[in-house]
Order: C-alpha cells, then structure tokens, then sequence
C-alpha cells in the first residue's frame, strides 16, 4: 500500500524577481515567483521571515489579508505594502479553478 497519493509533480522554469525597498518606517526584502501554476498568481516570499502568500490584484486591496499573510501589526504599513504591490504586480487576468 502506499502511503500517498500524487496528486501533481510538475518542474518549471519561473521567472524569479527580488526586491528590497524602504518605507518612512520598515524594510521589505521579497521575492516573487512568477509561474504557470496557482492559477497565474504570483507567489510572494518575504525573504525576512519566510512567510509567503499568493497574490491576486483583489487580495492586494485586502489590508486585513495582508497583514495576516505578512504579520503586519499596523494597517498605515500594510496600506504602503498594498501600495508597492500594485505598482510591482501585474494585472493578469487570473483563473479560478472552481466555479
């Protein structure tokens, strides 16, 4: 019997971008992966604590998600990130899997 069940095993090149910037009061280091799977959403990695989330234009308007992805304790610093994404991500058109 085996243990587990595969549901996928895909390799891919992606396109990996870092980027470290500043606001009036915290450093940001992230990476973003773009791929082919989640559905075209990038994967965000914030390089500092490890934490990641995948980001679509509609999560990026969502302050409270943002600040629970990347354990942001003031909503004025995950404003400035949502800012930053939405002038760094870009607008895809994504695909929800299940409708």
């Amino acid at each position: 019997m085996e243990l587990f069940d595969k549901l996928y095993d895909e390799h891919e090149n992606v396109k990996v971008r870092f980027i470290g910037f500043t606001t009036e009061h915290t450093r940001y280091d992230f990476g973003i992966i773009y791929t082919n799977m989640f559905f075209g959403k990038p994967l965000v990695v914030c390089m500092q604590t490890g934490r990641s989330t995948l980001l679509d234009p509609k999560e990026i308007e969502d302050i409270e998600y943002l600040q629970n992805a990347f354990r942001i304790p003031d909503k004025q610093q995950a404003a400035d990130l949502a800012e930053f994404f939405r002038e760094t991500l870009p607008e895809i058109p994504f695909v929800t899997q299940y409708e």
